[in-house]
């Protein structure tokens, strides 16, 4: 982000005062609602936009409440100003209001909405790469508190237990090991596993899917910088593993992006085998929706699947990025170059912090994605979809 051989130093006045704010940010960030106040919505407490019910947020917006008594004139206020999204669930069709931790969306529009351009600070950069590692140690921290933070977590965003592969809490040694848990195979059922056209979320996530490139730049990927070239190499010029793939301005796009409730294991859309592997590391924070080039902003994984989508269509590149939220502790892979992969077979995971994952799918594919899908993603909403659910299929 900053050139190379430069450093540019923000200044005294802004810098101490943003080290500060980011230090109690990721301070605090482990602390679900220890507190008595909870500034997340629980599953069963996201607001339809008929309702008028206070709930989990109520305490963290009691201020503007004296302006705004009407619950659904907040949420307005606070989607209008990014501080919440609105949703569509895939299964009932309700459209809910969905907030997100008041520390995340208080960093994101410091470092993003604010008008202050903290973000051509090379020592921001360097400040918040030291943010990330010390919120990684905290979740990977051990002792008796972690069974009370992951309680206190399952409490807030009604876990089902049941679905968890491995029950006893005393198990996981660290938030983490929590975070990236594993279900049990059946609590994810795939949409026609035996059939190769049909491609499935590779997360539970809000998803977007647009049919083309120019369309997702054009809907929802606001950055002015972003191409697929920037997406998949970073700044790396030399780097001709996903030529195939980022020079189809007709290639289809998903953006799964996961919240930090989700099960955050991520799965193969498709069957295929595993090609190559590219880690790009930048860490900065993520700020979907703001005139920036986030994902290309961001730490980010990508990896190279040579699909299966039936015949004629036996081994078509995709490419799947895994991008890391704001002060995100790390991306995994559970598989490596050269593994086959059945569609809906676990790839990888996230550690704690809301993240993304990517796929693009080249003209070739002749993927088109479900129409209630793209339909929702033209009016800039996401869909509550789940790991295994058809998202799109081979057109004939």
């Amino acid at each position: 982000m900053s050139n190379a051989g430069t450093t540019t130093i923000l200044p005294e006045e802004f810098g101490k005062p943003l080290e500060e704010s980011l230090d109690h940010l990721v301070g605090n960030s482990n602390k679900i609602s220890t507190e008595g106040s909870k500034d997340v919505l629980a599953p069963s407490e996201q607001r339809s936009e008929s309702d008028a019910v206070h709930s989990h947020g109520e305490k963290s917006k009691s201020w503007i409440k004296r302006f705004f008594p009407s619950e659904e004139t907040v949420d307005k206020l606070f989607n209008m100003e990014h501080m919440g999204n609105y949703v569509i669930d895939r299964v009932t069709g309700k459209k809910i209001f969905e907030s997100m931790p008041i520390y995340v969306r208080v960093g994101m529009h410091l470092l993003f909405v604010s008008g202050c351009s903290y973000m051509s600070y090379s020592s921001v950069e360097k400040l918040l790469e030291n943010q990330s590692i010390k919120q990684g140690k905290i979740y990977d921290e051990t002792g008796p508190e972690v069974k009370e933070h992951i309680e206190q977590f399952i409490k807030t965003y009604e876990l089902p237990l049941d679905e968890l592969l491995v029950k006893d809490l005393d198990q996981y040694p660290t938030f983490n090991s929590f975070f990236s848990r594993r279900l049990v195979p059946t609590a994810r059922p795939i949409t026609s596993p035996n059939d190769p056209s049909i491609v499935v979320s590779p997360a539970d996530c809000r998803m977007t899917l647009f049919n083309t490139v120019d369309q997702a730049k054009q809907l929802w990927i606001k950055g002015k910088q972003f191409t697929l070239a920037s997406l998949f190499t970073g700044d790396d010029e030399t780097e001709t593993r996903f030529a195939e793939v980022q020079n189809d301005s007709s290639a289809a796009v998903s953006v799964a992006r996961l919240a930090p409730q989700d099960y955050h294991r991520f799965h193969s859309p498709v069957e295929g085998v595993i090609g190559d592997i590219k880690d790009i590391h930048a860490v900065n924070p993520q700020a979907i929706n703001e005139d920036l080039n986030v994902f290309t902003l961001n730490k980010r994984s990508v990896m190279l699947i040579h699909a299966n989508f039936g015949p004629g269509r036996e081994s078509v590149p995709i490419v799947f990025v895994a991008v890391g939220a704001m002060l995100v502790g790390s991306i995994g892979w559970s598989k490596k170059p050269g593994d086959k992969v059945a569609k809906g077979e676990e790839l990888g995971w996230f550690q704690y912090g809301g993240s993304t994952t990517i796929t693009v799918f080249p003209s070739a594919s002749g993927v088109k994605f479900d129409e209630d899908l793209v339909k929702n993603s033209e009016h800039q909403l996401e869909t509550l979809v789940r790991v295994g659910m058809e998202i799109g299929k081979v057109s004939a």
